[in-house]
């Protein structure tokens, strides 16, 4: 057996206090109520994480305003009094079951598959560029993305006022930490990634001003939520509508952007990547690697990791601080007390996310299992 023991020593973000280092990655399970309120289905769900033994739950990706940020029929929100309620529940059985628990606020920009109908028409983004690829068919989507409308800066001022209103909410229900979802392709990877950003302002160009709009959100949340409050960033370079895209910047994007946020006070930075592991632009780092170069901030690493022993040596090698589990943990709600206990581990299987990806068609596949 490989000592994976390094996984179950405590570590902290900032003042919060985690009992190991294994993280739940967020996952989009599109299942909660049509207004965007979770439910006790859902609270089950999270439930079973940090009973079974993860330290750090990070929800799924929920909508921050009542105009374009939602991206799927059925995501949660955290906007209103309703919402916010119904994540208390989902926060307490969390609690209760021992593990922190983190709020992922996302603005979906230019990747819109569904959204209430009350919503305005149209989407937003940093340009008027067609996004690449097409909408996936297990979070109900059909097509191409439509051209969305290039975002003007007086409507960049109400985003990031949304971010701050949505994050005081997750404050409110109880939650741990903030993460912002700049990663995957939504609206804040959209202004990171040069080719669906276009502008000549100060929103455009150089990396420093294509991530300032990430950099503005986390200090305008940190200052919203009085501080009190841990507030990481999420980042990539694959895209859910764009699997191979690359910082065209390589190793320097890296040198240019993880200074600016740290001096925004991030607390941390997630890294999500298809093989985690990998090097990334010749540089002999993987791009959580180049995270630790970069940045005083601890890194949570998500992508290809539910191998143990792979799991362990990102941690001792000093890629990460933290790592999240996602298809692993969607096999196996309780891979920390497995690999503890050195139980065999359930393989993932992506009929677990068909013909939705929703918790009712995974409670039918694991019954079908046995």
């Amino acid at each position: 057996m490989p000592d994976t023991s390094i996984l179950f020593q405590p570590t902290s973000i900032s003042s919060l206090e985690l009992k190991n280092r294994l993280a739940v990655a967020p996952m989009t399970r599109v299942s909660a109520t049509e207004d965007g309120c979770a439910t006790q289905q859902m609270a089950e769900y999270y439930g079973r994480y940090a009973a079974g033994g993860f330290g750090f739950v990070i929800v799924e990706a929920c909508y921050m305003d009542d105009q374009y940020s939602q991206g799927y029929h059925y995501q949660p929100g955290i906007i209103n009094a309703a919402q916010e309620a119904a994540w208390k529940n989902v926060v307490d059985t969390v609690h209760a079951a021992g593990a922190k628990i983190c709020m992922q606020l996302v603005h979906a920009g230019a990747l819109v598959q569904g959204r209430n109908a009350n919503y305005v028409e149209g989407t937003i983004a940093p340009s008027a560029v067609e996004p690449k690829g097409e909408m996936l068919v297990f979070y109900r989507g059909e097509g191409g993305y439509p051209v969305p409308r290039e975002i003007t800066t007086d409507e960049l001022i109400a985003v990031k006022d949304a971010f701050v209103s949505a994050a005081i909410h997750a404050q409110k229900a109880g939650f741990d930490a903030i993460e912002i979802h700049g990663a995957n392709g939504y609206l804040l990877d959209q202004f990171w990634t040069a080719y669906t950003n276009q502008r000549t302002d100060e929103y455009g160009g150089s990396a420093r001003n294509r991530i300032r709009l990430d950099e503005e959100i986390v200090r305008a949340v940190i200052a919203g939520t009085q501080g009190t409050l841990p507030v990481g960033l999420r980042l990539s370079q694959s895209k859910v509508n764009d699997f191979e895209h690359q910082w065209t910047g390589g190793e320097q994007d890296a040198a240019d952007i993880f200074p600016v946020l740290d001096e925004a006070g991030v607390a941390f930075i997630h890294i999500t990547e298809h093989l985690g592991t990998d090097q990334v632009f010749g540089s002999g780092h993987s791009l959580a690697g180049l995270a630790k170069k970069y940045s005083k901030a601890p890194v949570i690493l998500n992508g290809g990791l539910g191998d143990p022993s792979t799991a362990a040596s990102v941690i001792a090698d000093g890629n990460a601080d933290i790592v999240a589990q996602g298809k692993a943990a969607l096999a196996n709600q309780d891979w920390p007390n497995k690999v503890k206990s050195g139980e065999a581990l359930e393989d993932f299987d992506f009929g677990m996310l068909g013909p939705i990806a929703n918790l009712d068609n995974a409670e039918i596949f694991f019954a079908n299992r046995g």
